[in-house]
């Protein structure tokens, strides 16, 4: 099992606009930044990045599967 690191809020962002995720529009004020992205099935993925340096491993997790990518995936973009 892969150990995820402690990353800061910006290079999140930076591997979820690498996997193809965009700035939603509208949303995202404050102390949090959204990404979407048109999944594979049509359907719109919402992701919630909150600022932070580093981000909680939690967090982290929870982000993965809003954004459907497995460790693995992430750690490889």
């Amino acid at each position: 099992m892969t150990k995820l690191p402690l990353i800061s809020s910006d290079d999140v962002i930076k591997k979820l606009k690498a996997a193809r995720f965009d700035y939603a529009p509208h949303r995202g004020k404050g102390s949090h930044v959204a990404l979407y992205k048109i999944g594979e099935d049509g359907n719109k993925l919402l992701v919630i990045v909150p600022r932070r340096d580093p981000i909680p491993r939690g967090t982290l997790i929870s982000i993965l599967k809003q954004a459907h990518l497995t460790k693995e995936e992430f750690l490889d973009l």
